[in-house]
């Protein structure tokens, strides 16, 4: 009988354990997904239709003004791929805006053809004021040229931060 009470007992403690460390486990992946892209944070269809046109409207800003700009040079050829915000699940303010590029540089080698690529790629951080809010950055990008909008709060707009980046 004692054998069977020291068994039941370390399986208790045993089990005990496993559901500790399951709920840390649990705990910490809840804290890890505290932010969100501004895309799942977004609940209207008013702010998903105001944050498509202001991705829309940078690419667009940025493909007018790239050749006379950032795309002369070694990379001249400068594609945007993504502009990305992480936004605090709860509060909606911004921990950062991340605008992604890509470019490369290419020589042909004339004795053998082969062609030889230089690839490179941008991180661009928006010069974004603490505390931004998700809905203050639409608001103040939802217009004709969000590249050169004064970002909330600040007197610097994302093409400022793009002339630090590239």
């Amino acid at each position: 009988m004692r054998g069977l009470s020291k068994r039941l007992a370390v399986r208790r403690i045993v089990a005990s354990i496993v559901v500790a460390a399951s709920t840390s486990v649990c705990t910490t992946a809840a804290a890890a997904a505290e932010y969100v892209d501004a895309g799942s944070y977004l609940r209207s269809d008013a702010e998903y239709e105001a944050w498509y046109r202001v991705v829309h409207g940078l690419r667009r800003d940025f493909d007018e003004i790239c050749g006379d700009t950032f795309c002369e040079g070694e990379y001249s050829n400068l594609e945007s791929l993504r502009f990305v915000c992480s936004v605090e699940r709860v509060s909606g303010v911004i921990a950062q805006c991340v605008w992604v590029f890509a470019g490369s540089q290419e020589e042909i080698d004339p004795a053998t053809g082969r062609v030889q690529v230089q690839a490179r790629s941008w991180r661009c951080k928006a010069p974004l004021a603490p505390r931004t809010t998700i809905e203050a950055l639409l608001a103040a990008l939802d217009g004709d040229t969000p590249l050169r909008a004064p970002l909330p709060a600040t007197q610097r707009s994302i093409y400022d931060g793009l002339a630090d980046c590239l």
